[in-house]
């Protein structure tokens, strides 16, 4: 029988059978204890995987390090903008009467294009290109990004399908034209992130930068948070904060009077700077031509005060006469014959500014004081010799840069080959040096003798700690002269102001004493050898110095090319911005002018400024009515009766028409702001310790927290702004939507109870 072989080869199979299963038991039973021990398959770690998986996160944004000045007043900072998105998918729209998405390109072009700066064409290229795509939606840039709130609210007048806003953040400076070329700009690059273009926003980019922040946390196959989700988060790092030299209010004084003599004078170049000679702290500095950072219309990206070297004219006077004091050579009474001098017989003569006819035998003061070529000439040639000079200005600091900490400073170019040369290098004509460096060589002249490096960045701050990184001290750079010589080139320099033949008597300011130096330097032609020709054709500038005994600034200002009438000077338009700046600027930091008694007693009944005394506990009333006598606008914050608190505060100065807030006892509450300055808001915000978001410039045309709510410290107020040309129209549009939303609550009263407000 061959039964039995068959049940044989059944268990034979059947053992194998069981071998093989009980090898893939073991196998995987293997498998799973080692990826249980090591967490690990195919050599990835699972919870890695899945944390992967399940692990979302999203962005904490960070901000870009506000730029600020020397008191703390914000001049470059991160702000609100929109995006224009035309949203493209035609699934959007649930109602065709109601479209949600672009219908018609060509017309969304055609009306936008203006708006956006965009040539039409491009416009509708980007639409059509998102259509074909089938691309849910296309942001319109260049000119959709960035845009201010008036041109949002113009494009939504048109109530075009499918067009809407993102909201943004840009880089603003709230002054408009102001420190430009020392500022430069920032904006966005194609990937979306605000980087620094020019001035000290490139060379501190790095240090502005700001760096995104993550939360992490584990969510479900659908995105939706877990119940207890592990969650972790990394916080942002905010750029770091830059305080300036710059003084706000005199960068003001010197922007608005460079404006006003370019349209009076329309010159080639205007420059200004403002210095503390104490210091070397740059409290001022602009140019002409500028640009507003906002638009970036730049027509010239350099800083000539820096960046450029050029024949700086008789102010090189100052450091000639400064050596001859020093070197005992100098004897202002001492007689010389005016009008012609030559260096050596082979040699062209040198002449006085007067057609080469001088003023007959004269005194070397009476020469500084006329600014003759000829007397500084003999003290360089004759009294000190050119060695001699050469050494002091190399201890003026005239042969390197100042290492100033602004971008580009220009080297000098010294021309020293013939004797004749080294000569005019004594008055400012043939070396060329950069205006800062002169700023530099000043400082020694108004600071006993001690010459300070120019400096523009005071610190550097953390923007998430708050911890200073870096700050810059005063550094003394050398001592060329003593105090003595410095205090005697101050007198002489006074008298070039306040004598009758003096250059400098049209900056003469009531009040002050002013040191200075004219300047009036030829300038090489462009076009071909020597230099340019005819009335106006020069290089005009004024060093001043003031009070003269002690000065506390040093006003460096010169105008290129100015178009003059056949009566007017150089000192024309250099006076119109010498004199207020210098004025206004010794204002502002509290140096008094000289007064007579019946001068003092007609500044008391007639003076702008005013000492605030202490309103606290006194009655609401009576001290609105004392200020509005004053001529202040009192602003009341709070309905309480009396006041709790006020800024600013007592033995504080203010002037005429200055805003004084005023919190009363009880819950703060939100005046109206409409028509305020950005200047009003930031000051606002600050006394009730708030927070704000501006957008664009100008003045407040809305609010977010309207008039009579209740102010909580640390609550965020939005302001909208507009410039002065369209402030009206844009109040006017607010007082219209408040009356058609107080008629609709009214409407809505009538039909339903009173409730209470909160």
């Amino acid at each position: 029988m061959k039964m039995p072989k068959k049940n044989s080869n059944i268990s034979t199979g059947a053992a194998i059978l069981i071998v093989i299963f009980a090898l893939l038991f073991f196998v995987l039973t293997g498998r799973f204890f080692y990826i249980q021990a090591t967490g690990k398959a195919e050599g990835q770690a699972l919870a890695e995987i899945a944390q992967k998986k399940y692990t979302r996160e999203t962005t904490i944004e960070g901000q870009r390090g506000t730029i600020y000045d020397r008191n703390g007043e914000a001049i470059a900072h991160d702000t609100g903008a929109y995006t224009v998105v035309a949203i493209l998918d035609p699934d959007q729209t649930k109602d065709k009467d109601k479209p949600k998405h672009v219908v018609n390109t060509e017309k969304t072009a055609k009306e936008l294009a203006p708006l956006l700066n965009m040539k039409e064409e491009e416009l509708q290229s980007l639409l059509d290109k998102g259509v074909k795509k089938g691309s849910f939606q296309v942001e319109l840039g260049p000119g959709g990004r960035d845009i201010n709130n008036t041109t949002k609210q113009k494009i939504e007048k048109l109530k075009l399908p499918g067009i809407t806003f993102l909201r943004d953040a840009k880089r603003f400076y709230p002054n408009g034209v102001f420190a430009s070329h020392i500022l430069g700009y920032a904006q966005k690059n194609d990937e979306g992130k605000i980087v620094g273009k020019m001035g000290i926003e490139q060379v501190y980019d790095k240090q502005l930068t700001e760096e995104d922040g993550k939360v992490f946390y584990q969510a479900g196959q659908n995105g939706i948070k877990l119940p207890d989700p592990k969650e972790s988060i990394v916080p942002p790092k905010n750029g770091d904060n830059i305080y300036l030299t710059l003084d706000e209010k005199i960068q003001t004084f010197v922007e608005d009077a460079l404006t006003n003599a370019q349209k009076e004078y329309d010159p080639d170049n205007i420059m200004a700077v403002v210095a503390n000679p104490k210091t070397g702290e740059i409290l001022a500095m602009s140019t002409r031509p500028t640009f507003n950072p906002n638009v970036r219309d730049i027509t010239n990206y350099r800083n000539p005060i820096i960046e450029d070297s050029f024949e700086l004219g008789s102010t090189m006077k100052i450091f000639t006469l400064a050596a001859a004091i020093e070197e005992g050579v100098y004897n202002g009474e001492d007689i010389y014959q005016s009008g012609a001098y030559k260096v050596s017989e082979k040699d062209a003569p040198i002449r006085d500014h007067n057609g080469g006819n001088g003023w007959g035998p004269i005194t070397f003061d009476e020469g500084i004081r006329r600014s003759s070529n000829v007397a500084i000439a003999i003290l360089a040639n004759e009294k000190l010799g050119t060695e001699r000079l050469f050494n002091y200005l190399e201890d003026f600091g005239f042969m390197k840069k100042t290492g100033i900490d602004l971008p580009g400073e220009a080297s000098s170019k010294l021309i020293s080959k013939y004797p004749r040369d080294r000569v005019t290098t004594a008055f400012g004509q043939g070396s060329a040096f950069t205006p800062i460096q002169q700023i530099q060589a000043a400082t020694a002249i108004a600071n006993d003798g001690k010459m300070m490096k120019p400096y523009v960045i005071e610190k550097v701050v953390d923007g998430t700690t708050n911890k200073v990184k870096k700050e810059t001290k005063p550094e003394v750079v050398g001592k060329p002269i003593s105090k003595q010589t410095a205090n005697e080139v101050l007198d002489i320099l006074e008298s070039v102001v306040s004598e009758d033949d003096g250059t400098g008597k049209a900056y003469a300011i009531e009040g002050y004493d002013v040191a200075g130096k004219t300047g009036t330097a030829q300038i090489p032609n462009p076009n071909g050898g020597g230099y340019l020709h005819g009335h106006g054709k020069n290089l005009f500038s004024f060093m001043g110095f003031a009070p003269a005994k002690d000065p506390e600034l040093v006003v460096y200002v010169a105008v290129q090319n100015p178009n003059l009438t056949p009566q007017e000077s150089g000192s024309a338009p250099l006076s119109m911005i010498f004199n207020p700046v210098m004025k206004n600027s010794l204002q502002a930091l509290g140096v008094k002018p000289k007064e007579t008694d019946e001068e003092k007693q007609k500044q008391k009944s007639t003076s702008s400024e005013i000492k605030l005394d202490s309103y606290e506990g006194k009655s609401v009333g009576d001290v609105k009515k004392e200020l509005e006598a004053k001529g202040l606008t009192p602003v009341i914050v709070g309905e309480g009766k009396s006041i709790d608190d006020q800024f600013p505060k007592a033995a504080h100065t203010v002037i005429s028409g200055e805003k004084v807030f005023l919190q009363t006892k009880g819950t703060p509450t939100m005046p109206d702001i409409t028509g305020w300055s950005h200047r009003d808001v930031i000051r606002f915000t600050e006394f009730m310790n708030i927070k704000v978001s501006a957008l664009d410039s100008g003045f407040v045309v809305t609010q977010s927290i309207k008039p009579g709510k209740a102010v909580k410290e640390g609550s965020y107020l939005v302001v909208e702004l507009e410039p002065p040309e369209s402030l009206s129209e844009a109040v006017e549009v607010k007082q219209k939507e408040e009356e058609v939303q107080s008629k609709e609550e009214q409407d809505s009263s009538d039909e339903k109870p009173t409730e209470p407000t909160d």
